[in-house]
C-alpha cells in the first residue's frame, strides 16, 4: 500500500494532461479573474497537495499499466475522468474566456476544472494502491476545489 519506487509514464502522461492547458490558460486567463482573495489555508493545502500529486505519480511505477483485471477499472474510471478534464478545457478555450465560463459546470459535476483532475488523481491512487497518492489527493481536493468554489460563489 506504499508504493514501488520507479518510474510511472502513466504519472507523466497525467501530468502533462494537466500542465498543458494550465499553461495555455495562464495566457487565457478570465478576463475578470481575481485571484487575490483566496483562503490561505486553503492555498496551503492546494500548494502541498500539488507538490505531493507531482511527486507520487511520478516515483512510484504501481501506476503503469499491469495485466488486466477487475482493479484495471479504477485506471480507465480515473483515464475517462481525465479527458473529461480536458473536453472542460477545450469547452473553455472555445468560449469568451470569464470567470463564470471558467467554473460552470459539466453536466452536474461541480467546478469541473478542479473536482475532475482531483477525483482521478485519487482513483489513479485507488488503482496503484498507492496511499500518497490517496492522501495527497485528498489534501489537493481540499485546497483546489476548496478555492473553486471559493471563485464560484464570489461570482454569483
Amino acid at each position: 500500500m506504499l508504493g514501488h519506487l520507479g518510474f510511472s509514464y502513466i504519472g507523466l502522461i497525467y501530468l502533462l494532461m494537466l500542465f498543458i492547458p494550465n499553461i495555455i490558460w495562464s495566457k487565457n486567463q478570465p478576463i475578470d479573474y481575481d485571484y487575490t482573495q483566496e483562503n490561505k489555508i486553503l492555498l496551503l493545502f492546494e500548494r502541498v497537495g500539488q507538490i505531493c500529486c507531482s511527486c507520487s505519480v511520478l516515483i512510484f511505477s504501481d501506476f503503469n499499466i499491469a495485466s488486466f483485471s477487475a482493479w484495471s477499472f479504477w485506471l480507465l474510471a480515473s483515464f475517462l475522468l481525465m479527458i473529461l478534464y480536458e473536453i472542460c478545457w477545450v469547452r473553455y478555450f472555445t468560449n469568451e474566456y470569464t470567470e463564470e465560463n471558467f467554473y460552470r459546470s459539466f453536466y452536474g459535476i461541480p467546478v469541473p476544472l478542479a473536482s475532475l483532475p482531483v477525483t482521478a488523481f485519487l482513483l489513479l491512487g485507488i488503482y496503484g494502491k498507492v496511499v500518497w497518492l490517496i492522501a495527497s489527493s485528498i489534501i489537493l481536493g481540499i485546497g483546489h476545489i476548496g478555492i473553486h468554489i471559493q471563485h464560484l460563489k464570489a461570482i454569483k
